[in-house]
């Protein structure tokens, strides 16, 4: 028989050799290695061997535009040059010796899953070339729902607030298991999810549904799933984003949020889940650029606050584990101080990695020189990358850093895996109204639907405009269906097009997507109600939407969560009778009138 050497087995050879140079330790591939004092006391050594240059890169995860770690496209490299000061992600590792790369869509990393793999190795590639070959952490935000950085034909699944309105903790960890099985076979270990801020704020504009719920001990329970869903696939998860970003009116990607919870408060509302993913054995945390004065009378930004990390999270919650800072790009966080004391007080506040910030060589330097005056000793960088280097190490990456073409094959988007996508989305689609018996809808008797509706712009986990891929579901299920978006602030003349467009029909469905009091969405679902055409409402994003649509007409009112496609699908067979509404309120909604009484409570959900 003839024996043929895999591109697998090369490479795993490469790895193992460039831990053993060093580490002095020889990695053999399959085998998994020591822990404990054993692997701390040869991450030491490997540490002691280090440039001071080195070991400063180590604490930076940076982006990196381009498809390809050498050959990106010329618009990425310009793009690089302008931004960076490097021209492709090998330049980015060799001078500045980064321990991390995130990888965004809008950088042009994530086009299709072959490249991503091809892009991950060629980071490790690169990495281990380098005096201290050192493997990498890829990073990137893919917590599913409205916010996913890689998109079809990966398996998209249902949204944290969608996974809450489930409230199964084994569909939890069974949807992190498959997302973190997917991101590790195409290189991706560290995922910056789940998010475990508790949203108790309606109007907060950067959380929502990106939190499961408003119940601390809900959220709690979630979380800690999905910090086990995500270890048993070998992927790094982080909690985020401490000490609690769910109170807020402000956006910390463009100002300073201010929580003004008391000390209790704190520790009944937002520190359940943080508390639930350390004693789950969370990976890593990330920080909030937030303000929190009964925390840290110095209102510094959390991220900057040693009061909040080290105090709280390192000392009272017991937390030993990677600490990375939310984007450093971010105005949360660069509002009350420059640039180039950002990282340097981060690092003084608890923090060990730095999550991109906006100039790499002003951060960089400043951290360098901050060591070389001793602002900061160089003891103290070297508990950060001790513990950075402890998760490389768990991870496997001195072991193997790199993964195959065939492994994506064999994991991204199978066949098994989008069907656990649609069972559990089936599970978390919340009916709120149903007046009469219109739903089911039956093929015989309202086969002729119309889709009308909001348009957002598409995460990742989309195909298509909301009325496009709901009309397209629908089509699936026998029904005829046509499509016509009305916009999130439809005019006039686009809700009188819709109301001609409804004669006919059998019924209408109508996507909203952030109604108001004074929202023209509203005035769209009363028009369409007046033909007499039964209106089926469906709140793609918050499900506060209906708090306002109160008195339009509509006949039945249902919340998916998130327009991606594997909730839009699910609902649209909750509709048409395929599934049955599971799904229960994993937040109040309150009454838009008297915000301080509760329309429907947390736990309300109708079934037919």
């Amino acid at each position: 028989m003839h024996h043929r050497t895999s591109r697998r087995t090369l490479l795993a050879a490469t790895a193992a050799t460039a831990a053993a140079a060093a580490t002095g330790v020889v990695a053999v591939p399959g085998t998994a290695q020591a822990s404990g004092t054993s692997t701390d006391s040869r991450l030491k050594r490997l540490i002691a061997r280090m440039s001071l240059e080195e070991k400063v890169g180590q604490l930076f995860v940076m982006r990196v535009y381009g498809h390809s770690a050498t050959a990106p496209d010329q618009a990425d490299i310009d793009a690089n040059l302008d931004e960076i000061g490097v021209r492709t992600a090998a330049e980015l590792i060799a001078r500045y010796h980064v321990g991390g790369i995130i990888y965004f869509t809008w950088a042009h990393n994530t086009r299709d899953p072959h490249q991503i793999a091809d892009l991950s190795n060629g980071i490790q590639r690169a990495a281990l070339a380098q005096p201290t070959p050192l493997p990498l952490l890829i990073s990137t935000d893919q917590e599913h729902g409205i916010v996913c950085r890689v998109g079809e034909p990966a398996t998209l699944m249902p949204g944290a607030m969608a996974l809450g309105a489930g409230g199964s903790r084994s569909d939890a960890r069974t949807a992190a298991r498959i997302a973190g099985a997917e991101l590790a076979a195409l290189g991706i270990n560290q995922n910056y999810a789940p998010d475990a801020d508790v949203n108790v704020n309606p109007a907060n504009p950067v959380i929502g549904v990106r939190s499961f719920g408003s119940d601390p001990q809900s959220v709690a329970g979630l979380v800690a799933a999905q910090v086990k869903g995500y270890q048993s696939a070998q992927v790094a998860s982080t909690a985020k984003h401490f000490p609690g970003h769910g109170d807020t009116s402000t956006d910390s990607h463009t100002g300073l949020p201010s929580i003004q919870h008391t000390r209790e408060q704190w520790a009944e509302l937002d520190a359940p889940p943080f508390r639930a993913a350390v004693a789950a054995g969370i990976d890593s945390i990330m920080t909030a650029h937030i303000v929190v004065p009964a925390l840290d009378p110095s209102e510094d930004p959390a991220t900057l606050s040693r009061p909040i990390l080290t105090g709280i999270l390192r000392e009272e919650l017991g937390y030993d584990g990677v600490v990375v800072t939310d984007s450093l790009g971010m105005e949360g966080v660069r509002t009350k101080y420059g640039d180039e004391r950002v990282p340097v007080l981060a690092l003084q506040a608890g923090v060990d990695q730095l999550l991109n910030p906006p100039d790499l060589s002003v951060a960089w330097n400043a951290v360098l020189a901050a060591v070389k005056s001793g602002e900061i000793s160089e003891a103290r960088i070297e508990e950060s990358i001790l513990r950075i280097l402890r998760l490389k190490s768990k991870l496997g990456l001195f072991r193997d850093p790199y993964v195959t073409r065939r492994g994506v094959d064999r994991t991204v988007g199978v066949k098994e895996h989008l069907a656990t996508a649609d069972r559990i989305a089936e599970r978390t689609t919340t009916l709120l109204a149903h007046t009469g018996r219109l739903l089911p809808l039956s093929r015989r008797t309202h086969r002729n639907v119309l889709v009308v509706g909001a348009d957002p712009a598409s995460p990742s986990g989309t195909t298509g405009p909301p009325t496009t891929t709901l009309a397209a579901a629908f089509e699936e299920l026998g029904f005829r269906a046509t499509a016509l978006p009305t916009g999130t602030a439809p005019s006039p003349a686009t809700i009188d097009q819709a109301v001609t467009a409804a004669a006919g029909k059998d019924a209408v469905v109508v996507g909203t997507y952030g109604v108001t009091a004074t929202s023209s969405q509203r005035t769209l679902v009363a028009a369409l109600a007046a033909t007499g055409v039964p209106v089926i409402c469906l709140a793609i994003r918050n499900p506060y939407d209906i708090a306002h649509l109160t008195g339009t007409g509509y006949a039945a009112s249902l919340a998916t969560y998130s327009w991606t496609d594997v909730e839009l699908r699910a609902a649209v067979r909750v509709i048409a009778g395929r599934a049955r509404p599971k799904g229960r309120l994993p937040v109040p909604v309150r009454r838009a009138d008297a915000p301080e009484q509760t329309l429907y409570p947390v736990g309300f959900g109708l079934s037919y």
